[in-house]
């Protein structure tokens, strides 16, 4: 795991691409690019024959230029750092930050590859990766760039940790409907990644996302409980309120189907030219059971919150 470090104190899930991996990756990126060059050679070979020799000579530069060179810094531009060897390899190229790479990360990285790998048959290269601690070699160095692996091999979410027993059911009255899908997820990623963290900054950072939750609340945290652990206590409250809601509406019957209208029953007209319309019988509205007078409903206790409501 790379123990790179965003500006928010945040460690970075990163795993760094080591050497054999991306090795097989520029295998397969050449095996394209190259029998794409000899395609392309070949048809400016019919098409440039009637040149003389220096505009066949720079006819031929410009095309391995453009397809050995241009052409991997355009796929790596337009597919953030993604081409079809690393795809296949399940790697990609980021910013020492994490972020996706640009133009310039891709222009600095090809042209250094022209040296590394078309050069030296990646020789350089080979020694470079062998020798950085992430595995990167000198256009990774001078872009300010990363391979890493993106499909991890049992990776798998984070729970968050459960809160201590003595706040278990303490926050079951508090109001959450306004705190947004943002700070949730702030809050997810602290509690996941907070053993991760220097304790100072962790501290810093869980008192920070508790006064944000608070002030979105409206309700005090209870004095004597860590910033953690009511970080915890407030997502497993959450998270059980989802869980209930669910089940609720799994298990909730069906409502019933609405009765069919009684059809209209056309008038009869006898000889004597009046009609008569026929009886209709007076439409009885249905009597609602009675329970017995003994039996009462029995409601359930409202549980305290443990808030004093806001002022």
């Amino acid at each position: 795991m790379s123990d790179l470090v965003t500006g928010d104190a945040v460690v970075l899930g990163l795993r760094p691409a080591r050497l054999p991996s991306r090795a097989l990756a520029v295998l397969l990126d050449l095996l394209v690019y190259v029998t794409g060059y000899l395609l392309v050679s070949l048809g400016l070979t019919f098409a440039i024959a009637s040149m003389d020799t220096a505009a066949r000579a720079a006819v031929q530069v410009g095309s391995f230029v453009l397809v050995l060179v241009g052409v991997p810094i355009a796929v790596e531009t337009l597919s953030h750092g993604r081409s079809l060897g690393k795809l296949a390899c399940g790697l990609r190229v980021v910013r020492d930050d994490g972020g996706p790479i640009r133009f310039r990360h891709a222009l600095v990285r090809g042209a250094m590859g022209v040296v590394e790998l078309l050069g030296t048959f990646g020789a350089v290269a080979c020694i470079a990766s062998l020798v950085s601690a992430r595995g990167r070699r000198l256009g990774d160095v001078f872009a300010g760039a990363l391979v890493i692996r993106e499909r991890v091999p049992g990776a798998r979410v984070m729970p968050v940790p459960p809160p201590p027993p003595w706040l278990a059911g303490r926050f079951a009255g508090l109001d959450l409907s306004a705190v947004p899908d943002g700070l949730w997820l702030a809050i997810r990623q602290y509690l996941t990644r907070m053993n991760q963290l220097d304790p100072q900054v962790g501290a810093a950072m869980a008192a920070r996302l508790a006064d944000d939750l608070v002030a979105r609340t409206g309700a005090p945290a209870p004095a004597g409980v860590p910033a953690a652990a009511f970080l915890m206590a407030v997502v497993h409250e959450r998270q059980s309120r989802d869980a209930a809601r669910a089940f609720t509406r799994t298990a909730a019957a069906p409502a019933p189907a609405p009765a069919p209208a009684p059809a209209s029953v056309p008038a009869s007209v006898p000889y004597g030219g009046m009609p008569v319309l026929p009886a209709v019988a007076p439409a009885v509205a249905p009597v609602a059971p009675v329970a017995p007078a003994h039996v009462a409903a029995v409601q359930p206790p409202a549980r305290g919150t443990g808030f004093a409501p806001p002022a």
